[in-house]
C-alpha cells in the first residue's frame, strides 16, 4: 500500500484513492512500451473484468458517464424517449441521459436506503418511457425483480448505474452486473477499484458488445482499431473517443487483483461506523444491506445538516453531501413533471457523508463519530 500522508489525518478527507504500490510499475511499463491509447492492455483488463464478474464480455470506456451515455445509445434510446431515473444521484447520471438526447423523468426513493424501488419506478413510468436507470446508491443493489415482467412486456430497457457498486451482490447472491441489464461501472479515483479514470459496460449479448466497441472508438469497428494510425480504417457510423487507454487499464488490472483487500477494509469501516453511531440519538445511518454490499460511502441523516456540516468542517472532519437532488438543479428543471418526490425532498436537507476510505482506521471512525455527537448536542 502506498503510505498515507501522516501530516494530514485520514478523517480530514471525505474520500481518497487507495493504491497498493504495483500500480506505478504497471503504469510505467505501459508508458515505456508506447501504449498510450487503446491497446492489448485494455483488452486484457476487459477479459479479467469479465472473468471476475463471470460474464461473457465487458467493454471498458473512459469513465462511467461515457458508459451510461453509450449504454443508452446502444439500447436505441434517443430523442423524445423518457428515461426514469432517481433525482437522488450524482448529476453525471442525468447528463448522460441528456447526452443521448433523451428526457430524464425523476423517480422517488426509499428514505432508508436512498435507492429507488420497484414501486417508485412504476409510479414514474409513462407511455413515453423507453428505459429505467436505477442507481445502486452507496453500493447497495436495487432490486427490480417484481417489475421485470412489466418492463419486458413494454420493451423498457434497464440500464444500471452501478458506479458505486462494483463487487456488490443482490440478495440472491448474484453480483451486480450479472442480472441481464446493461450495467455501468465507474473506476474513478475514489471507487472500490480505480483505473485513475475509467468505466465499463456489461453488454447483454455479443452483438451489443460489438456495437459498444464501435461507438466508443469514433465509429471504427473494433477489429480495425489497430489500424487507426494507418490509411485504411473504416468509419461505419457515429461514435465518440470514449475508449480506455492502456495506461489506465494497466492501473485497473493491478487494482482488480487487490479488490478483496479494499472490499474487506470498506466493510470493516462501515461496520465500525454502524457500531459507533448506534447510541447517538437523531442520527440514522443509511442502510446499505452490508451483508451483500461493498460500501462506497457512510451517509447519515442528521437534523440541522447545514449547521452540523459547517461545524464538522471547522473541526477538521472531511464531511460531504451525496447528493443535492437533481430536480432542484437549474439545468434539469425544465424536465420536471408536476409529481411529488416526498422522500427525496424530505431527506435532501438531512444527508451528511462521513469520511470513508480504506486509509482510515477504526480510531479515525471513533474520532469522527465523537466529534459528530459533540456538534449535534
Amino acid at each position: 500500500m502506498l503510505p498515507h500522508n501522516d501530516a494530514t489525518p485520514a478523517y480530514a478527507c471525505n474520500a481518497a484513492p487507495f493504491l497498493h504500490g504495483p500500480e506505478i510499475e504497471a503504469m510505467t511499463r505501459a508508458l515505456l512500451a508506447g501504449q498510450y491509447g487503446h491497446h492489448a492492455e485494455t483488452e486484457r483488463f476487459e477479459a479479467e473484468l469479465a472473468e471476475f464478474l463471470d460474464v461473457p464480455d465487458v467493454v471498458t470506456v473512459s469513465r462511467c458517464t461515457a458508459a451510461l451515455h453509450l449504454a443508452l445509445v446502444a439500447a436505441g434510446i434517443g430523442r423524445g424517449d423518457d428515461v426514469v431515473v432517481p433525482s437522488q444521484t450524482f448529476c453525471a447520471t442525468v447528463h448522460a441521459i441528456r447526452a443521448a438526447d433523451a428526457v430524464p423523468r425523476f423517480a422517488d426513493i426509499d428514505p432508508d436506503t436512498q435507492c429507488v424501488t420497484a414501486d417508485t419506478i412504476a409510479e414514474a413510468i409513462t407511455d413515453d418511457t423507453r428505459a429505467v436507470l436505477p442507481v445502486h446508491y452507496g453500493g447497495r443493489a436495487v432490486d427490480l425483480t417484481e417489475l421485470a415482467p412489466a418492463l419486458a412486456e413494454h420493451r423498457i430497457t434497464v440500464v444500471e448505474d452501478a458506479a458505486h457498486a462494483f463487487g456488490s451482490r443482490h440478495r440472491d447472491g448474484r453480483l451486480v452486473g450479472t442480472t441481464g441489464a446493461l450495467t455501468c461501472f465507474s473506476f474513478g479515483p475514489i471507487k472500490t477499484i480505480t483505473s485513475i479514470e475509467g468505466g465499463a459496460i456489461v453488454p447483454r449479448d455479443r452483438r451489443e458488445a460489438e456495437r459498444l466497441r464501435t461507438l466508443r472508438l469514433l465509429g471504427i469497428r473494433a477489429k480495425q482499431a489497430e489500424r487507426i494510425s494507418s490509411t485504411d480504417y473504416q468509419v461505419d457510423g457515429t461514435g465518440l473517443p470514449y475508449h480506455l487507454s492502456a495506461v489506465h487499464a494497466a492501473v485497473g488490472r493491478v487494482q482488480l487483483r487487490h479488490h478483496h483487500v479494499v472490499a474487506e477494509r470498506r466493510i470493516t469501516l462501515w461496520r465500525a461506523y454502524a457500531d459507533a453511531l448506534a447510541d447517538i440519538d437523531d442520527v440514522q445511518l443509511i442502510d446499505l444491506d452490508i451483508d451483500h454490499t461493498i460500501p462506497f460511502n457512510a451517509v447519515v441523516r442528521v437534523p440541522h445538516r447545514d449547521a452540523v456540516f459547517a461545524r464538522m468542517k471547522q473541526a477538521g472532519i472531511g464531511v460531504g453531501v451525496h447528493y443535492p437532488p437533481n430536480h432542484t438543479q437549474p439545468a434539469f428543471r425544465r424536465w420536471i413533471r408536476p409529481r411529488p418526490l416526498p422522500a427525496t425532498e424530505a431527506t435532501a436537507a438531512e444527508l451528511l457523508s462521513l469520511p470513508f476510505h480504506p486509509a482510515m482506521t477504526e480510531h479515525d471512525v471513533t474520532t469522527v463519530v465523537s466529534t459528530l455527537a459533540t456538534m449535534l448536542h
